[in-house]
């Protein structure tokens, strides 16, 4: 099975709103991959040369599909979503792509449905049942990894996160956008004492019109 493959990133071509395929070149070889957004944004701004990339191969009615991962924990957390009754790799892939690695693991881990149902295609049935079946799993695994993850206390409350995103989704920002807006005003223990949802939600777009102006 193959781990790893190392090459010169050719080509990504997006075939759907929800597949993001990876032309990899290695030893004049070319292998076509599906990658998560979040990955392919990371090597299209970087432009590297050559770049490792995890993979995991499926065998789907006898023909071989590729997936690639930035890390080798993103790929077992990939190989530990799809093992879980009715997630196939789509989902998986979508989990990974709109909560990334650590917030997806945090939401398993504290059973939290709400966060897990942001992602396209996950009711709260399915949520359910992957928090239930990979709860103690991914508890025990993020420990061997050495995986921190912040604590719940380190958040704004629930009605000032249901605030800000929905404020911020209606005025066209990605759910990953305010994500990063959350967790970067939350290192700021003034601002965590912060009660008022409106202060949270213009902090949350300064921050993130600043990172536009930088990109």
């Amino acid at each position: 099975m193959l781990s790893y493959l190392k090459g010169n990133p050719v080509e990504i071509i997006k075939n759907t709103p929800n597949k993001i395929l990876l032309i990899l070149e290695v030893n004049q070889v070319g292998y076509e991959m599906q990658i998560v957004s979040r990955f392919a944004r990371q090597i299209a701004q970087n432009k590297p040369e050559t770049i490792q990339i995890f993979t995991h191969l499926q065998i789907r009615d006898e023909q071989p599909i590729l997936y690639g991962f930035a890390t080798a924990a993103e790929r077992e957390l990939f190989r530990q979503l799809i093992s879980v009754s009715g997630i196939g790799p789509q989902l998986a892939i979508a989990l990974i792509d709109t909560l990334g690695l650590e917030e997806l693991v945090q939401a398993i881990v504290n059973g939290n449905i709400r966060t897990l149902s942001k992602t396209p295609g996950v009711g709260q049935k399915t949520a359910e049942r992957i928090a239930l079946e990979l709860k103690t799993k991914l508890s025990q695994w993020r420990k061997l990894l050495g995986i921190t993850l912040p604590s719940t206390s380190a958040l704004p409350s629930l009605e000032i996160l249901e605030d800000v995103e929905m404020t911020l989704l209606a005025l066209g920002y990605t759910n990953e956008e305010i994500n990063q807006a959350v967790s970067t005003l939350s290192q700021d223990n003034q601002m965590l004492k912060n009660t008022k949802g409106e202060e949270w939600i213009r902090e949350a777009i300064a921050w993130l019109t600043q990172q536009e102006k930088h990109r």
